[in-house]
């Protein structure tokens, strides 16, 4: 399952806004977000691109993790 370094992820709001676009790529994926570390790991059957993709236009910076 991918991980992503997201740098300006600063708050819940953020791991909220972050969760709420990859359920928007696949409803059943789940999402964890370490905010010290500005990692989200994620667990869903959906490519990473497509998950790296919805959460970068939901205006964050994503990286591999």
């Amino acid at each position: 399952m991918p991980d992503f370094v997201v740098s300006d992820m600063t708050c819940d709001g953020c791991v909220r806004a972050i969760t709420k676009a990859v359920q928007a790529v696949d409803p059943a994926a789940t999402v964890s977000a370490d905010l010290v570390s500005k990692r989200v790991h994620v667990e869903s059957t959906s490519p990473p691109a497509d998950l790296a993709e919805a959460i970068d236009e939901a205006g964050f910076t994503v990286a591999a993790g």
